[in-house]
């Protein structure tokens, strides 16, 4: 099996948790999944099946969308609702104060990342010293807001991966001077797809499996004979004056076709490199 399913992942399991899952109900020996989904949050968990796992880099879109509830007025030691309690106050901020406090949020802005989180530092993840006790200075990082909006009690946020919303709601509950920690969580679109594709993890044997080469779609083709077929199948890169390629820009990726789909090339000088070989 290969290829590429979209879980809605469930809330209250981890993401590893929810790809072993999958993995032993449509009986695959090696999946993987594109991004981390705490326990709480549920929503668009691609997941890469077989031989596609070694394409996770190459996918197109870095861009996500989620739904977020939130409290005012309260923090906790995660950042969200499943944390210790840290302050509680009264809240006084109205929704126009809501609106006008999201401004600053959006566009290209500096985040420090929260202590339960998977970054490593000296080769611990934070998690693991937060787990400890331990809190250390992290640095900021950039990031993208693309929208950020309130819909009903929830914010909608568009944004660029690598983002916490945990952490947005919590400098949001600062700004407003009383405090704010996460309370839901619900990834509704990544890398490209959008939750609406996506399968409850109990029907998930009739998912629709998706093939690499649609899945990676926003890559040009590349046609190439049997013997170029051949020799990209055995590592060897092929010459650029010798496909239908014009005009390539150094770098760039195709999508390389003999019979089928062999795997993505990368245009190297006047080569075009094996990026990634597709091994069913």
């Amino acid at each position: 099996m290969c290829g590429l399913v979209l879980l809605d992942k469930p809330e209250g399991i981890t993401s590893f948790t929810a790809v072993n899952r999958v993995r032993r109900v449509l009986n695959c020996k090696k999946a993987g999944h594109t991004g981390t989904l705490d326990p709480l949050a549920t929503g668009v968990l691609p997941i890469l099946l077989g031989g596609a796992t070694r394409f996770a880099d190459f996918l197109p879109s870095n861009r996500k969308a989620y739904l977020a509830g939130f409290q005012l007025g309260v923090t906790t030691s995660t950042l969200d609702i499943t944390g210790e309690v840290l302050t509680q106050q009264p809240v006084s901020a109205t929704r126009e104060n809501i609106l006008a406090a999201l401004a600053p949020f959006r566009g290209k802005i500096m985040q420090v990342p929260p202590m339960v989180s998977a970054l490593k530092k000296d080769g611990k993840r934070l998690y693991e010293l937060a787990r400890q006790g331990i809190e250390i200075e992290r640095e900021p990082r950039p990031v993208e807001i693309f929208a950020l909006e309130l819909q009903g009690d929830e914010l909608y946020m568009e944004c660029s991966a690598g983002t916490y919303v945990r952490s947005l709601i919590d400098d949001l509950g600062h700004a407003l001077g009383c405090g704010a920690c996460m309370t839901t969580l619900r990834r509704v679109a990544a890398n490209g797809f959008d939750i609406a594709q996506c399968t409850p993890l109990e029907q998930i044997t009739d998912a629709p499996i998706l093939a690499m080469e649609d899945v990676l779609a926003a890559y040009s083709v590349v046609q190439v004979s049997a013997a170029q077929a051949a020799r990209f199948r055995n590592g060897g890169a092929l010459d650029l004056t010798r496909t239908n390629i014009t005009n390539p820009a150094e770098q760039q990726l195709y999508r390389v076709f003999g019979d089928d789909f062999l795997g993505l090339g990368r245009v190297q000088s006047d080569e075009l490199a094996i990026a990634r070989l597709l091994v069913k």
